[in-house]
């Protein structure tokens, strides 16, 4: 199924009003929507800090004395950088589900169903383990960086091996795509027991951190190390939006149309490998994002990848924040694996997917 078939006379059935079909209310709306939900993740949490006094916390304005230091040490130091990590999270997902599905032209094209996430968290955690045991000894700390780069390769690595197992003859076989992603994360979910046999009781949580997917403990440098992934993906995303909707109608049809098909897949691949690693090395392992997002929208801004691929990346920053958030306040004063949240939510619509594709259901 091509990606254009999926919303063919239900843009104004979607989830958004018809008139965001316009690129400008489109992108203002998902903006707007982000900045709300950001500002009631900041009032929310163990330390709540009430609407009334964020501007003051944020140096907007001035207020109690007595309030503002309390409210600004707990914005500046814990809420803000992880809201700021969870919207680039779930940027970085939602944009590398669009690509993949434009990219084999599959709708349930996904980096954590198919073991891109599972290859970028093995190489996280390999670089956890391995890294902490070995480079001691040699008198060398792991710098941060280290485990976006790790979780990238790693990811990359992944996605070649996926492309090259499903394609013959210039032809995407969508069963062996989906199958061979299935093999791929159990060989990596095999790679990440052995780690946890070998692991230490820190590097042990560490590894739980990245199987079960969280946001806890973000800080200002886990979101410098993941920019320049985001920063890569945004630049390039003008410039392979034209191919990904040319590809949508078939190889032979985008290279008549000028698109080297060849080049769009490479750089389609290392952008969804630098995406997903660098999501994976500061999230864990989170799924459905990818899916969710890239369906939902189509559903209002139709399939042209020029607006859906910025949409996505709002969209999807909004989504994992609201999970995050409810993750946050489900169980507290205890925190839920973000992971957990949005496989509660991905999971039924993935379902509602296969369903759709069988003609089972309407949509």
């Amino acid at each position: 199924m091509s990606a254009s078939s999926l919303a063919p006379g239900l843009r104004s059935s979607g989830f958004l009003p018809a008139a965001i079909g316009r690129p400008t209310a489109a992108l203002g709306l998902l903006t707007v929507l982000l900045l709300i939900v950001a500002m009631v993740a900041a009032t929310i949490g163990a330390a709540g800090i009430p609407l009334s006094r964020l501007p003051a916390a944020l140096g907007i304005v001035s207020g109690d004395p007595a309030f503002v230091a309390r409210d600004s040490l707990v914005l500046w130091s814990i809420r803000l950088p992880r809201i700021a990590l969870a919207a680039v999270v779930g940027a970085m997902l939602a944009a590398a589900g669009t690509m993949m599905q434009g990219l084999f032209r599959n709708p349930l094209a996904d980096p954590g169903l198919v073991g891109v996430s599972s290859g970028g968290a093995l190489a996280a955690a390999g670089t956890i383990v391995l890294g902490d045991k070995l480079l001691p000894s040699f008198g060398v700390t792991l710098p941060i960086a280290a485990l976006p780069f790790a979780a990238f390769i790693g990811s990359l690595i992944t996605t070649i091996i996926l492309y090259r197992f499903s394609t013959r003859d210039g032809r995407t076989s969508i069963a062996t795509f989906l199958l061979g992603g299935l093999a791929i994360a159990a060989l990596a979910g095999a790679g990440i027991g052995l780690l946890v046999f070998l692991a230490d009781d820190r590097q042990l949580r560490d590894i739980t951190f990245w199987m079960l997917g969280s946001l806890g403990g973000s800080t200002w440098a886990k979101l410098e190390a993941t920019a320049p992934f985001l920063v890569a993906v945004v630049i390039a995303l003008p410039f392979i939006a034209r191919g990904l909707d040319l590809l949508v109608l078939g190889e032979a049809e985008a290279f008549y149309g000028g698109i080297s098909v060849e080049r769009l897949k490479r750089i389609g691949i290392v952008l969804v490998a630098a995406a997903t690693g660098a999501a994976v090395s500061v999230s864990g392992v989170i799924g459905f994002v990818g899916i969710i997002v890239p369906h939902l929208l189509r559903l209002s801004i139709g399939p042209g990848h020029r607006l859906l691929l910025p949409a996505s990346m709002l969209f999807g920053g909004a989504l994992l924040l609201a999970a995050d958030t409810i993750a946050r306040v489900i169980a507290a004063p205890a925190e839920l694996p973000i992971g957990i949240v949005t496989a509660l939510i991905g999971a039924p619509f993935f379902l509602m997917l296969l369903l759709r594709q069988r003609g089972l259901i309407g949509l």
